[in-house]
């Protein structure tokens, strides 16, 4: 099912259920899949829905980070919320451990060896890994297992 369906009917019952609190992730979700619909002026493809999802989950961890550096706690718990209920609409994530692997075999394959090849790395391992893993943690991996 496309994840836009699926987020309008998760909306209609928790709105039925009284859950303002996830009706309101919800309906942001379906304003960012309506805006990126009427900026490119075509229907959305389950992949561009995804991306989108994944731009906001994005979004969602640099404002935890944020807010718990600012000392807003209470601002980063409707941050962390607001991240699960993105979440449940992404694929499901890859383990720490199953992204080293992965990044081991690539390294392998692109015959890497210095942290001057991460760019090499990245490219081929970023297409493996998209929608499944966070980019940032898997650029952090390849630079340790570079070093």
């Amino acid at each position: 099912m496309h994840p836009k369906e699926q987020i309008t009917q998760d909306l209609k019952a928790a709105m039925k259920a009284g859950d303002t609190q996830k009706r309101g992730v919800l309906r942001l979700m379906l304003a960012a899949f309506k805006q990126a619909e009427v900026d490119r002026q075509k229907e959305l493809s389950a992949e561009d829905a995804l991306a989108i999802l994944m731009t906001e989950a994005k979004k969602r961890r640099e404002a935890i980070e944020e807010m718990e550096k600012a000392g807003r706690e209470e601002l980063a718990a409707q941050e962390r919320y607001e991240l699960s209920v993105i979440e449940a609409y992404l694929p499901q994530q890859m383990s720490r451990e199953e992204i080293e692997q992965l990044v081991r075999e690539v390294i392998a394959e692109v015959g890497a060896t210095t942290p001057k090849d991460m760019g090499r790395v990245m490219k081929a391992i970023m297409p493996r890994v998209k929608g499944k893993a966070d980019g940032k943690l898997v650029n952090g991996i390849v630079r340790e297992l570079l070093r």
